[in-house]
């Protein structure tokens, strides 16, 4: 379903309808369960496909998925919205919806695309910093066991905790996430 080398791209109508075939229902739900807003969630799924056909020359598969890249560009949507509402508190009283739920991003959601842009992003580091990095900050483990494990000097595995989290800021930076 994803736009390949041998399908049209995303800023053609048929790579872009793949592409909306492919995730705009997922998209929809997600923008639906952050807003509580139908019209909304299916205005923040236009403007996701608007600025992914704007931009379809910045999306490089080598980065990120095409459903990792859209799920981004969601969130960014999304978090606009919601300034957006919170600037001009009015808006809310025009619709018949409850208002909780929409002023902030539901933690769930936001921690799912959080998990699959960092699994992406680690996903372009090199070996032994993914490997240091996932064990010292996802598992928790002290430095000093993760050199005596991996067999090399606990200077080695500093160094790797240390550029391996450069580069990944850089491949979140690469990716278009915003801190």
């Amino acid at each position: 379903m994803l736009p390949d080398a041998a399908e049209p791209g995303l800023n053609s109508e048929g790579g872009l309808r793949a592409a909306y075939a492919a995730h705009g229902a997922e998209l929809y739900r997600y923008a639906l369960r952050q807003l509580g807003d139908d019209g909304g969630a299916q205005e923040v799924v236009q403007e996701v496909f608007l600025r992914a056909w704007r931009r379809a020359d910045a999306y490089d598969p080598s980065i990120a998925s095409l459903r990792v890249w859209l799920f981004a560009i969601a969130r960014n949507v999304i978090v606009d919205e919601i300034r957006r509402l919170n600037v001009r508190p009015w808006r809310r009283e025009l619709t018949d919806e409850p208002e909780s739920g929409r002023d902030t991003v539901g933690p769930a959601d936001d921690a799912l695309v959080d998990t699959w842009l960092v699994e992406e992003a680690l996903r372009r580091l090199r070996p032994e910093h993914r490997q240091a990095i996932v064990e010292a900050y996802l598992r928790g483990r002290p430095h000093a066991e993760i050199a005596a494990e991996a067999g090399v000097p606990l200077g080695t595995i500093r160094s790797r905790v240390f550029y391996g989290l450069k580069a990944l800021r850089l491949a979140m930076d690469e990716m278009g996430v915003e801190p």
